[in-house]
């Protein structure tokens, strides 16, 4: 007879945290961000005790846990002091701002995004460094309230116009030059300095010119 499964101990320690939006700029990847980021800072054993719904944050333990509760909310609170400047990295700010990857990469660039700096961090399981631009919230937040996005999106669809106008020119230009010189027969009637083909020339040279 298969065992029965171990029943889970009732989580009868809990503490909650409501993550401002001046942390989560409204995005859920965000807010899911700012988890791990204190996850990070949590003994590996507790990490899963603390989680995430919508904006608020829960810490749940069982009964008997009083001093691993206790610690692990100071963890929290100290974490939380000042968590609406943590940098914001790629994944969230495309979030935030309904972006893609290429618009990100074309506007950092540019430097229309700027840059906040650059954080290394090692995937899980993995010897390989991932190196990546971060980003500056409150900066984030001024290009979300003023509809920068839209504007920027714009100034690409015309300079795209334009570079599509500047391609064909510059590809008429060029066929143009490329053009073969004209058949002899083509350039019979041109004046080059040899006698001009007119009619009645012949009978001009003749007789010479009228007395």
């Amino acid at each position: 007879m298969p065992s029965q499964p171990k029943p889970k101990p009732e989580l009868k320690l809990v503490r909650e945290w409501t993550l401002p939006p001046a942390a989560t700029l409204g995005s859920s990847v965000r807010a899911r961000g700012i988890l791990l980021e204190i996850r990070a800072r949590l003994p590996s054993a507790l990490r899963k005790s603390l989680d995430i719904a919508g904006a608020t944050l829960a810490l749940k333990m069982p009964e008997g846990a009083d001093a691993e509760f206790a610690a692990t909310s100071g963890i929290v609170v100290a974490t939380l002091v000042g968590i609406e400047s943590l940098p914001v990295i790629p994944r969230e700010i495309e979030d935030i701002l309904t972006i893609s990857t290429t618009e990100r990469h074309r506007w950092l660039k540019d430097g229309r995004l700027p840059s906040a700096g650059t954080r290394t961090v090692k995937l899980r399981g993995r010897a390989r460094k991932i190196t990546f631009h971060v980003f500056d919230p409150r900066k984030v937040e001024d290009i979300l309230d003023r509809d920068l996005v839209d504007a920027w999106r714009e100034e690409d669809a015309a300079t795209k116009a334009e570079n599509r106008r500047r391609a064909a020119w510059k590809a008429r230009l060029t066929r143009s030059q490329q053009t073969p010189d004209k058949s002899p027969a083509e350039n019979e009637g041109s004046h080059d300095g040899s006698r001009p083909n007119l009619i009645g020339w012949e009978e001009f040279e003749r007789d010479g010119p009228l007395r």
